[in-house]
């Protein structure tokens, strides 16, 4: 997996994406803390352990530096940044069941133009998987020598 550069000065038009949320009934918003325990619980259902730490730090943030989309009070996916690393995108994801509905793009965009209102000029999405994805979307290039980027010498879960 590799790390790839935003610039967040650059960003597409993101005003379609939650246009198309909104027609869903979908809501893009950030977290109340008095939510936290609601998130992490949804990560750790759909997602990974270790997401679930870092959704930890993000919920303790002022402002959160977390958005959620929601729709009939239900969570279905979640971006984060500034957890791992500042300036840093992700962990993100959407439920199995709402992806298709252009959720996860509209939350790489929220947390892309909270980095850029931090006063970022540019962002990382480290350990990438989806690199297309993020080319298409937003423009995002390889960082070239990543490969190991921060995320060595991981602990491994427990069995």
């Amino acid at each position: 997996m590799v790390d790839m550069l935003v610039r967040l000065f650059s960003l597409p038009e993101s005003n379609s994406l939650y246009k198309k949320c909104e027609d869903n009934d979908v809501i893009l918003r950030r977290p109340g803390i008095y939510e936290k325990h609601l998130v992490e619980a949804f990560v750790a259902e759909h997602f990974s352990p270790k997401w679930v730490s870092e959704v930890s730090v993000a919920m303790t943030r002022q402002p959160a530096s977390c958005f959620i989309a929601t729709k009939d009070k239900k969570i279905l996916g979640f971006g984060c940044y500034d957890t791992t690393c500042k300036s840093y995108f992700g962990p993100t994801g959407v439920s199995e069941d709402a992806r298709g509905l252009g959720i996860g793009k509209a939350l790489l965009f929220k947390c892309m133009e909270a980095l850029r209102d931090s006063g970022y000029a540019y962002a990382i999405i480290g350990g990438v998987g989806p690199i297309e994805f993020y080319e298409k979307a937003i423009g995002a290039t390889v960082i070239e020598g990543s490969e190991n980027s921060i995320y060595r010498d991981i602990l491994p879960e427990p069995k």
